[in-house]
């Protein structure tokens, strides 16, 4: 337990938003927004639903948080996590409007992140992307993103984030922090300061943190990472280049059904490092001379049984260099290219024979390593030229990328005792049971024209994008002894999604001073996606054969209208939408989570037709004294299936889906979030409830609603001698101590589950606390 007296008062702030007009569509370069802690605006200027998290928004949670996990007080918003700082891979999952993670977009300084999926084939997530402590911004576009983001999966908004720009004056900052299941956290950062135009800083961190559920060992997640960026500034313009390091090391919590909750409850987890009590579990299953079967006690069942439940490693090599450039006074140019490397395995003990490759049985064990592993290498380059005339702006922009990604499984059969898995495993794996490569091709470019009239009391934006993505997948041998049999070898098949005209428009109208009303209207496409347990091409050759032609790429069209009211302490915002969401595709794999090492257990994919969203969300900032900010938010949302589900495995079912709310997709929403900042002291308490959610199809599962809260205190000395400042925070998250179904594995959704059996949701972490000591020098 941490010492009340180690860490006096807090860190908090006071929750602001802030959206620059077409903040999405503009250059990172002049995006940076190292002086919008002082702005406190709710998307004035834009003809669609933006929101702004910035630095200060992230002092009620511990440091080191994902960014991703801090926009869940926005309205419309479900942002899930196992852990307090939302950062384990396998359990980080945001909805926004009935869409969930892998339908949004997610770009940094322009660069593109890919689809945000876990086990993912074209990016990475934000929080391996970048220092926390390294964000300038967030914006999230939370129905329709600009046209100029690189983003072949935005259906349903986009989330545009942007690092920090060097500081102009030379500095350090470090702080440290210790928490709660041994965690233990400390970030520096270097900052060149300014000289001939140049600047640079220099920043990394380290992080580990031990699983909260019952296990006693090989339970700790590492991190490791290093950011750099250096930037040039000259008459007419300048050029950035950013790096990133990152190296995550994570231990997994299980996936539990709510039968194995009502037997077992939340701490659920692996049984190291009893590893002889293990053997005899899976000699239940694998018969081998030398373990006898010792069944697991009631209520635990054989299947519930793990020694652990794996490691995830990630390692990622991210950089970008980009220009922007003044040639002349209306015309405006930026130009970018970026490469991504990505390594990736997940490690886990499952049940199966080992026989060390000989042909003695004497040691034989129950137990094999199913190794799975992902590689990624994407180069791209996109630019914008934007150009005024009059009261038009014009915008141009292009977007290329190749990549070629990877996933394979696995299966060791030498398994001699318990090792730690947290490592990338060396030597032959014995057999394989599907190895992949995909190459993708994708081209994007868009035409927009804004048009600024009555002394910019209103304007229009109109114009269209163009996107074409091809990803050819091919079934490989891979690096097995034996290579993998063709019941369970992924398919060879080639996917185009492609559509030249993408129309967007949108108004804004400043109906009288501090009020305004605006209005859009989208059409977006998704390419097919990819990677293990995620696209159609993730499927056996016998299934693609059957499905493979008929398939149609997910679309959307978006209408999004609000009125906004911002006058000194007082900012409201008000947003109705209506979504159709096309050629819906419902993935389903009949296999539980840790049992998918079977032969055959593959995936298969259902067009559901159409879902139809509808919902209204309300944000209001109240600032009635300088030192009090209280924010509050709420959020109603109906997403339904349009038709019944003619589900189709061995045979085809028609499943009463039509009218049934969408998977994962709260109806109801709301939080609020209280802070004040006075003399050196700052305070914030954040609730959010989020509202009754379905896992099945025919909505027969659920799990209720929920009510979390986050406590952040802090104290800042000022300048003391040589320091620029220093501070002292105690964050508690999760303060009631509330249990719940946190994230869901959209995978395993299924059309029903009337025995609960299904292995759908991780549990919430408990209470946690974190305190944090830092220094500026």
């Amino acid at each position: 337990m941490l010492r009340k007296s180690a860490f006096a008062l807090a860190l908090a702030t006071c929750f602001t938003f802030s959206a620059q007009a077409k903040a999405a569509d503009v250059p990172p370069a002049e995006a940076d927004s190292g002086d919008l802690e002082g702005i406190i605006v709710i998307g004035r200027g834009e003809t669609r639903s933006v929101s702004t998290l910035v630095p200060s928004n992230l002092d009620v949670l511990p440091p080191g948080t994902s960014v991703q996990k801090a926009l869940n007080f926005l309205p419309g918003v479900s942002a899930q996590s196992i852990d307090a700082l939302g950062v384990n891979e396998q359990s980080l999952s945001l909805q926004v409007r009935g869409f969930n993670t892998t339908h949004l977009g997610y770009t940094l300084d322009g660069m593109p992140l890919g689809d945000g999926a876990y086990n993912n084939y074209n990016g990475l997530t934000i929080s391996r992307a970048l220092i926390s402590e390294n964000l300038g911004r967030a914006d999230l576009a939370t129905g329709i993103a600009g046209l100029g983001i690189p983003s072949t999966s935005n259906l349903g908004g986009a989330l545009t984030y942007f690092s920090s720009d060097p500081g102009k004056e030379l500095g350090l900052k470090v702080n440290g922090t210790i928490g709660s299941e041994s965690s233990k956290r400390v970030f520096a950062r270097l900052d060149t300061g300014e000289h001939g135009g140049f600047s640079a800083y220099l920043s990394g961190q380290y992080s580990e943190q031990d699983l909260f559920v019952n296990q006693g060992a090989y339970k700790k997640s590492t991190g490791k990472q290093f950011n750099a960026k250096a930037q040039y500034e000259f008459e007419g313009g300048k050029i950035t280049a950013f790096a990133d390091l990152s190296r995550t090391n994570q231990a997994d919590d299980t996936y539990l059904s709510k039968d194995m909750l009502g037997r077992l409850g939340w701490d659920w987890a692996g049984y190291a490092p009893d590893w002889q009590s293990y053997l005899g579990v899976a000699a239940c299953s694998v018969k081998v001379p030398s373990v006898a079967c010792a069944a697991a006690p009631a209520p635990q069942k054989n299947a519930d049984v793990t020694f652990t439940n794996g490691q995830i490693l990630r390692n990622d090599d991210l950089f970008y260099l980009a220009g922007d450039f003044d040639l002349t006074e209306s015309i405006k140019l930026h130009v970018q290219g970026y490469h991504h490397e990505d390594k990736g395995a997940g490690n886990n003990f499952i049940t199966g024979l080992s026989n060390q490759g000989t042909a003695s049985t004497a040691d034989d064990l129950p137990v094999q390593i199913r190794d799975t592993r992902y590689t990624i290498d994407r180069t791209g380059g996109l630019g914008s030229l934007s150009w005024t005339v009059g009261f038009n702006q014009f915008q141009a922009g292009f977007w290329l990328e190749e990549n070629t990604s990877s996933a394979a499984r696995y299966i060791r059969t030498d398994v001699t005792g318990p090792f730690s898995l947290a490592k990338f495993l060396k030597g032959q794996p014995s057999t394989a049971q599907w190895v992949q490569e995909t190459k993708w091709k994708t081209r994007q470019f868009y035409l927009q024209d804004t048009v600024a009239l009555f002394d910019d009391a209103l304007s229009v934006e109109f114009g269209f994008k163009g996107t074409y993505s091809k990803s050819d997948a091919r079934a490989i041998d891979g690096i097995a002894a034996t290579p993998p049999p063709t019941s369970s070898q992924f398919a060879t098949g080639t996917l185009v999604a492609k559509d030249y005209f993408l129309p967007q428009a949108g108004l804004r109208w400043k109906i009288a001073p501090e009020h305004e009303v605006y209005a859009s209207y989208s059409e977006n496409m998704a390419m097919y996606q990819g990677g293990f347990k995620l696209g159609p091409q993730s499927v056996s050759q016998a299934v693609w054969d059957l499905q493979g032609k008929t398939l149609k790429p997910e679309t959307s069209k978006s209408f999004d209208g609000g009125y906004r009211y911002v006058s000194g302490p007082l900012q409201v915002s008000l947003a109705a939408y209506w979504v159709k969401f096309d050629n819906r595709l419902l993935q389903y794999n009949p296999c539980p989570t840790n049992q998918q090492q079977n032969p055959g257990c593959g995936n298969s994919f259902h067009n559901a037709g159409s879902v139809t969203s509808r919902g209204v969300e309300l944000g209001v900032l109240w600032n009635p004294l300088p030192w009090l900010s209280w924010y509050n938010s709420a959020s109603y949302n109906k997403s339904t299936y349009d038709d019944d589900l003619n589900f189709c495995t061995a045979t085809c079912v028609l499943k009463a889906t039509a009218g049934k709310q969408q998977v994962d997709t709260p109806k109801k929403m709301a939080a609020s979030t209280l802070s004040l900042k006075y003399a050196g002291f700052s305070a914030s308490v954040q609730g959010k409830y989020t509202g009754h959610r379905y896992y099945t199809y025919t909505n027969d599962q659920s799990f209720g609603g929920y009510v979390t809260v986050d406590l952040g205190l802090g104290y800042s000395f000022g300048d003391v001698g040589p320091l620029k400042g220093a501070k002292l925070s105690l964050n508690v998250t999760n303060l009631t101590n509330k249990r719940y179904a946190s994230n869901f594995d959209s995978s395993v959704f299924a059309p029903d589950d009337a025995a609960g059996t299904i292995l759908v949701f991780h549990s919430s972490a408990p209470r946690q606390v974190f305190g944090t000591i830092g220094f500026d020098f």
